[in-house]
């Protein structure tokens, strides 16, 4: 890494990235919930936080995005091995992917049972002027959870590859995402 180049996120990058992995998370977790609750309508009812969730993650990627466009991320380590800067970019650029395309799906899911999105009644995203089709819905929403088994998993990834940084190679790449710490280039 060059003379004055930077090796930590910004700010509001941290922030960003916290926010997201906790509501990806906890988005997660309500719609475990929701599948096992005792009736429809209640099941209705939580899986309304879920699309909620979903509506507040995928704006809060969008700024994450606009962001990096006007404050680029510090570069990759060099430290770290090729195949290791490799499989972060893949890994990444998947968890991004899945991050928009995932509520994207889920609207259009709904809109193919002609219903909005209130987001805790703050604001409704209105269902998209699509044909009415719950079967195509419905397999809308299973490859929507197929995809967010696929997301835990490659979160599950960079997580462990975080903590090989952190406990093994003792390189300080986790300070890169925090406030506090040497961030190591």
């Amino acid at each position: 890494m060059g003379i004055g180049q930077k090796t930590k996120y910004s700010g509001l990058a941290m922030a960003l990235h916290w926010l997201v992995g906790v509501a990806v998370i906890t988005s997660w977790r309500i719609a475990e919930a929701a599948e096992g609750a005792p009736t429809r309508e209640l099941r209705g009812e939580i899986m309304g936080n879920h699309f909620a969730l979903g509506v507040v993650i995928f704006a809060l990627v969008l700024l994450r995005f606009g962001w990096r466009m006007v404050n680029p991320p510090p570069p990759p380590s060099l430290r770290h091995a090729a195949w290791e800067r490799v499989l972060a970019r893949v890994t990444h650029g998947l968890i991004y992917t899945l991050l928009l395309v995932m509520p994207l799906a889920g609207w259009f899911a709904m809109s193919k049972f002609g219903t909005a999105i209130s987001v805790w009644g703050l604001i409704e995203i209105p269902p998209l002027p699509v044909a009415p089709d719950e079967k195509l819905a419905e397999q809308i929403f299973e490859t929507h959870a197929v995809a967010g088994t696929i997301l835990l998993v490659l979160i599950a990834v960079h997580v462990l590859g975080t903590l090989k940084h952190t406990l093994i190679d003792k390189d300080g790449t986790i300070y890169r995402m925090l406030p506090f710490g040497e961030a190591r280039g």
